[in-house]
């Protein structure tokens, strides 16, 4: 190692320091990338963060963020998922565990309108939580699957997460959507296999909803899950149907999904300028600090590698002589144990970028030995880390959808609610194994997205190249007709010319 590799061992090992001790992530990667950059690189370290802040302005994907954020904001000020949650409760009522259900398929829904976990968590915990204390389910049981139900926000498009770990992985927003898609409605089959198995084998944890809480009215059931559900599944439809088709980029999709919630807001009569102005703040919060982690932590992994450390690192980790299999899961248990003290954009921006050299030269054996085209690695990394620090937010002590919920729901302690988080969090680590064991599960819909977007191209390539071999053809015959003509006028001028020369 040299002086330069060590000097930024040591900025990183004071980083994580002080972000353990509290200070702000944002303004501690900054001040030690200039700080640390100064002494090693001299001068030059201003340029090199002045450079890599514009280029960071000029990244126009991630334009896509706070509008995703608002989008999020304004379907939760215009209640579309207590709408939800109202509609799948009356048409689930009778079974039991009826209520873990309608938590877990609200939260999976929701999420694919919003990539915002503290908001899902909040609006289940003060819609189920009542209910769920009233009809007699386990406090353990339900605080576990409303705070894993609100994580599925994270990793269902339109993650905001997935829009800032595209280009970090060098891949597209697009594919790693698509890839997303199996591994969260995965989860979501078993958190519901899950709860209720355990409803069934013993009632007492899940019981029906009360017969006098029901509607029994089918056209009132009928109307209500339409209101509920249509019109939030066509926001969905329009905003991420429109990316994986590739009719428009992440950004455009992000400003139809904005403009929908925005129309839904005001057919459902929700729409203040109260409402208007907390979620304007709250986009502007929440982009500014996503937006404002990107730049500085952009500058401190310039610096870090400048210093030669990454390289030193990914050496090292590749020096070990591990199997493929065995050094991701180094790094899945690394990037999980990060995300105990680091909110994800910290763990994307600057952790990421460190591991990303050791799995990018791993990646031919990784997808020899599991099967797994050599384009579809990087796509189906992306959707293991997502899953991975989905588990980081039930994972205690940090554990941010605890505090969420224990804000709202003042009957569970937080004991009760990490009782339940731990839960789920071997269900997530099966999971993971699952993804680990069948890639197919990530891998298979950006696979085919792609197959279906070659076969177009080759059509298109096709009738090109049709046009092309008929174009010549088309103009000797014309040409030949045209010369028909000239031959017929001649004709006719030389006949008139010996008219009037025997005249």
């Amino acid at each position: 190692m040299t002086d330069l590799a060590l000097l930024g061992m040591i900025m990183l090992v004071v980083m994580i320091g002080a972000i353990f001790i509290g200070f702000p992530i944002s303004f501690t990667l900054l001040f030690l990338a200039l700080t640390f950059g100064y002494f090693g690189l001299g001068e030059v370290v201003f340029s090199l963060a002045y450079f890599q802040t514009i280029g960071m302005m000029k990244e126009s994907l991630l334009a896509a963020v706070p509008l995703f954020i608002f989008m999020g904001f304004i379907t939760e000020q215009a209640g579309l998922m207590e709408r939800l949650f109202v509609a799948l409760r009356l048409l689930l009522a009778p079974i039991r565990g009826s209520l873990y259900a309608v938590v877990i398929l609200t939260a999976a829904i929701f999420a694919m309108a919003t990539g915002i976990v503290g908001a899902a968590v909040t609006v289940l915990g003060i819609m189920a939580s009542p209910i769920m204390i009233k009809t007699g389910y386990d406090g353990r049981l339900a605080a576990g699957a409303i705070t894993a139900g609100g994580t599925l926000g994270i990793l269902i498009p339109p993650s905001v997460m997935l829009i800032v770990m595209g280009p970090v992985l060098g891949v597209s927003v697009a594919d790693l959507y698509a890839a997303a898609f199996g591994p969260g409605i995965m989860l979501a089959c078993l958190y519901l296999a899950y709860l209720l198995g355990r409803s069934f084998i013993n009632p007492k944890l899940g019981p029906p909803v009360p017969a006098a809480e029901r509607v029994v009215s089918v056209p009132n059931m009928i109307k209500e899950v339409i209101i509920g559900v249509v019109p939030l599944v066509g926001l969905i439809a329009a905003a991420l149907g429109s990316i994986l088709a590739g009719i428009a980029t992440p950004t455009e999709a992000a400003g139809m999904g904005a403009f929908g919630a925005l129309l839904l807001a005001v057919a459902y009569r929700r729409m203040s300028y109260a409402g208007l102005k907390r979620a304007v703040l709250a986009t502007t919060a929440t982009s500014a600090m996503v937006l404002l982690l990107a730049v500085t932590s952009n500058v401190f992994g310039a610096v870090f590698a400048r210093m030669g450390t990454a390289n030193w690192i990914t050496d090292s980790m590749l020096a070990l002589q591990f199997s493929p299999v065995v050094m991701l899961i180094v790094v899945l248990v690394l990037i999980f144990l990060l995300g105990w003290p680091f909110e994800w954009p910290a763990i994307i921006l600057v952790f990421l970028p460190i591991f990303y050299p050791v799995m990018d030269a791993l990646k031919v054996d990784l997808g020899t030995s599991l099967g797994i085209p050599t384009e579809m690695v990087m796509v189906w990394f992306g959707a293991l880390v997502a899953v991975t620090l989905q588990t980081a937010f039930l994972s205690p002590p940090v554990a941010m959808s605890a505090y969420y919920l224990r804000q709202v729901v003042k009957e569970w302690s937080l004991a009760t609610i990490y009782k339940g988080m731990f839960e789920f969090m071997i269900l997530q680590v099966i999971g993971i194994t699952l993804i680990v064991m069948f890639p197919a599960i990530a891998t298979w819909f950006p696979t085919h997205l792609q197959a279906e977007s070659r076969a177009i191209k080759t059509e298109q390539v096709d009738d090109s190249m049709n046009r092309l071999e008929a174009a010549p053809y088309e103009g000797e015959k014309e040409g030949a007709e045209a010369a028909e003509e000239e031959e017929a006028k001649d004709g006719e001028s030389l006949e008139k010319d010996d008219l009037k020369a025997t005249k």
